[in-house]
């Protein structure tokens, strides 16, 4: 009796390990081969791996070499393919870490082929060897596995040059930047502006001249401030107004302030011009010239 209580703990115990084990992923069937370019089928420095302890000496891979892995993946006792599988490198200076995915098949065998282009360049400047960990994992309940498995040296050809990518954009504060801006545009000088001035004041005679032997009738004058006294006197206004702009834009005003005030001056001579026309119009309609 007392057997048979001391024997179910240990059936209890084994069960549970094995339960455990058959839960794990892991690899059988491991090794890593470098060869070197041109070299034939089976040539090149081969060596075993083992799930359970890292490989005891560093594997090298020269500037011509490939490195292949190749292994059987597993779950518990069981070859199968896995969801995911790859071989992760760790730059211990940096910690640059850079996975590369395994070629699995359904029957868990994988493989993958690593060259010196397929590795970053902050892998072939390490002065270090680099931790080489299989990653192996999928879904379910079954434990992932992840281990280092050996040691890689990347060896550099010293007389090729360093393929360097380019630092990507950082956005950060820059530097203040002082605008310069150009100075204020200055007016003519007077003497120009006198001899427009005094041309068109020249011209004002020979206008009234003009108007006279074309037959000018002035008597409306008051005919027509009776009529629409106050359109003919706001849009006489708003001219004179426009012109006192213009002025000021020529002497102390700037184009923000001229353009506003010319805004609504221009506005109201537009409004008080058309009923001024109008007016002039009825005139003419009823045969008054």
């Amino acid at each position: 009796m007392r057997f048979f209580r001391s024997l179910v703990p240990s059936l209890l115990v084994s069960s549970a390990a094995i339960v455990s084990a058959a839960s794990s992923w892991s690899f059988e069937d491991a090794a890593v081969t470098v060869s070197s370019k041109g070299a034939g089928v089976g040539a090149g420095a081969k060596d075993k791996l083992s799930a359970t302890s890292p490989l005891s000496k560093s594997v090298s891979l020269g500037a011509t070499d490939t490195l292949k892995l190749q292994l059987t993946a597993v779950d518990g006792k069981k070859a199968t393919r896995p969801h995911q599988a790859f071989l992760t490198l760790t730059d211990p200076a940096t910690g640059v870490e850079e996975s590369f995915l395994l070629n699995v098949k359904e029957s868990g065998k994988g493989s993958l082929n690593l060259a010196h282009k397929d590795l970053p360049h902050q892998f072939l400047t390490s002065s270090k060897p680099l931790p080489a960990s299989i990653v192996i994992g999928s879904f379910g309940s079954s434990t992932a596995y992840k281990a280092k498995v050996f040691d890689l040296n990347v060896a550099r050809d010293p007389d090729a040059p360093l393929a360097v990518p380019e630092k990507p954009l950082r956005y950060a504060a820059e530097k203040e930047i002082h605008h310069i801006f150009r100075d204020d545009p200055r007016s003519p000088p007077k003497f120009i502006t006198l001899i427009f001035t005094a041309a068109v004041a020249a011209a004002l005679p020979g206008l009234f001249i003009v108007w006279a032997t074309l037959g000018a009738n002035a008597n409306h004058l008051s005919k027509a401030l009776g009529n629409a006294p106050i359109s003919h006197a706001i849009f006489f206004g708003s001219i004179l107004a426009l012109e006192g702009i213009f002025f000021l834009y020529y002497t102390t005003w700037n184009l923000f302030q001229t353009l506003p005030a010319a805004t609504v001056v221009g506005l109201v001579a537009f409004i008080s011009g058309s009923r001024a026309l109008s007016e002039v119009q009825e005139r003419r309609l009823a045969g008054l010239r």
